[in-house]
């Protein structure tokens, strides 16, 4: 399996909740080099003010890239975070959209594709 995928606070807490379609991701990431899986650091930092204890399952997890906030995506992500989106939604969007290392963008993958409705270039895959 390859891709490139982001969890959003809504599919990390699933994961630490033993979601069984994202166990089987992680384990098909942890024997693939073409799956990546990225969890946004604003998005760890909500799903674990939600639930106690899930960023330290997602530090155990040698498989997810937790990705740290620069100027850029602060600057990006505000604008959102004043128009209504929490910042783990934000930061999580920032990361799909297309870029200069990721042409294609990268999916995120959440129980609330709603919550990217009119973000350009945000391709979302719903959680059930």
């Amino acid at each position: 399996m390859a891709g490139r995928f982001i969890f959003d606070a809504s599919a990390t807490l699933a994961l630490g909740a033993g979601s069984p379609s994202l166990s089987h991701l992680v384990h098909e990431a942890a024997l693939s080099d073409d799956l990546r899986l990225f969890v946004p650091a604003a998005s760890l930092l909500e799903a674990d003010t939600l639930r106690t204890g899930v960023a330290e399952h997602v530090g155990m997890l040698d498989v997810l890239d937790v990705v740290a906030l620069d100027f850029a995506a602060v600057a990006w992500c505000g604008a959102r975070v004043r128009a209504g989106a929490t910042a783990g939604v934000a930061h999580a969007a920032y990361l799909a959209r297309p870029s200069v290392d990721w042409p294609d963008g990268r999916p995120v993958i959440t129980r609330d594709p709603g919550d990217y409705k009119g973000m350009a270039g945000v391709r979302t895959i719903p959680l059930r």
